[in-house]
């Protein structure tokens, strides 16, 4: 009997996923799961259900690649797509490249996932798998065209465990919680105060504001308050910090990559706090050019990243020229956090371009009476183009 690896998160898709690729498509299962983050019970959950269907089942710790090789380039990148910074997205091909992994390891000739086809997630999966094997790929839900009803009764029948009963559809990982469906698929319902879970509301955040400076090595963040951290240590405590003073939240109307329109609530605290704090060193330590130029390289590389384009070589080349630019993005980020606000009160590096001399009102080294010519022949195109008008 042919092997299977199945991406295997503890839900009722990827549990009802494990009989169907035993019955209907005649495989021996191995599950796994990918530890990007998730709560504790979202990685001992999937090793117990796997046990209890009789299943062979890997867990791959990748959180410290996760933050090094996926979320630090998102920070370099400022990567944020349609608004919000990528948490999911992000996630996505470095599970798919453990599981590809796997299949190898295992002798596999077929990856499973439980994505259905209205999703995003389908691509990202893949697109990566089909990068890095040659094993066949095989969607349970989608192919089967099953409705969430569908596959609970499926479950009953076959004696499936299934999983508790959430309100939310909701993905979790270091960099960002997403919440989606049920009664949020109204966009005008507000978003219910238990559906959050990593931030506190601007009611209940401290009345005292945190003044907190971050430290940033060639466009990384390495430190809190001189407190040297590691990469999963830092960006836990920035969702810790920022999350508690209401700061992360996030709702709007996204567009998938299908074309549908997707009412999504994100907690992405410690990703705004790391963000907005680099976005201020760039623009102490680089040009007016490269900024501009950047704001290009950052949607572009949220758009490859969201649309599951991680292995499309215009990302690494991106990513090489980012690592040349934040060469100089190093310093320190002074910021004050309240009530869901966030400041930026002042910033220092050695690489400053910031002249404090040539732009005090009291210098004189830099002639006023120089700039005389270069303002009047300013906008001379803009001042043709009116004299015609004049004339029409």
């Amino acid at each position: 009997m042919e092997k299977v690896v199945l991406a295997f998160s503890g839900g009722l898709d990827t549990s009802v996923c494990v009989k169907l690729l035993q019955d209907k498509y005649q495989k021996e299962v191995i599950t796994a799961c990918v530890d990007v983050g998730q709560p504790v019970d979202e990685i001992s959950r999937p090793e117990k259900l796997a046990r209890d269907m009789g299943v062979k089942h890997y867990t791959i710790d990748a959180k410290n690649e996760f933050a090094r090789e996926f979320i630090f380039r998102a920070v370099k990148a400022n990567a944020l797509y349609e608004g919000y910074p990528l948490s999911t997205a992000l996630a996505r091909p470095l599970i798919a490249m453990k599981i590809v992994d796997l299949a190898k390891k295992e002798g596999a000739t077929a990856i499973s996932h439980g994505c259905t086809g209205k999703g995003n997630d389908q691509f990202r999966f893949e697109s990566t798998i089909r990068s890095g094997s040659n094993c066949e790929v095989i969607a349970p839900i989608r192919d089967l065209n099953l409705t969430r009803t569908e596959e609970m009764e499926y479950a009953r029948e076959h004696g499936i465990p299934l999983p508790s009963e959430k309100m939310y559809s909701i993905d979790e990982n270091l960099w960002g919680r997403s919440i989606e469906g049920d009664i949020l698929e109204d966009p005008m319902v507000e978003t219910p105060e238990e559906a959050f879970s990593w931030t506190r509301s601007t009611e209940d955040a401290p009345e005292d504001a945190q003044i907190l400076e971050m430290s940033f090595e060639k466009g990384v963040p390495v430190s809190l308050d001189s407190q040297d951290m590691g990469p999963v240590e830092i960006i836990e405590a920035c969702n810790q910090v920022a999350g508690s003073h209401g700061i992360g939240r996030v709702d709007i109307i996204e567009d998938r990559i299908i074309g549908l329109k997707s009412r999504e609530n994100y907690e992405t605290p410690g990703a705004l706090l790391i963000i907005n704090a680099h976005k201020a060193l760039e623009q102490l330590t680089l040009t007016r050019e490269e900024l501009k130029f950047s704001e290009i390289v950052s949607l572009t590389y949220s758009e490859l990243v969201y649309n599951g384009l991680w292995h499309e070589p215009l990302r690494e080349d991106l990513d090489q020229l980012l690592d040349h630019m934040q060469q100089r993005v190093s310093g320190v980020v002074k910021l004050k956090l309240h009530k869901g606000s966030l400041r930026i009160l002042g910033r220092k590096s050695p690489y400053s371009l910031y002249n404090e001399k040539a732009v005090s009102f009291e210098d004189k080294e830099l002639d006023q009476r120089e700039i005389a010519g270069m303002v009047k022949n300013y906008a001379l195109q803009a001042a043709c183009y009116q004299d015609i008008c004049k004339r029409d």
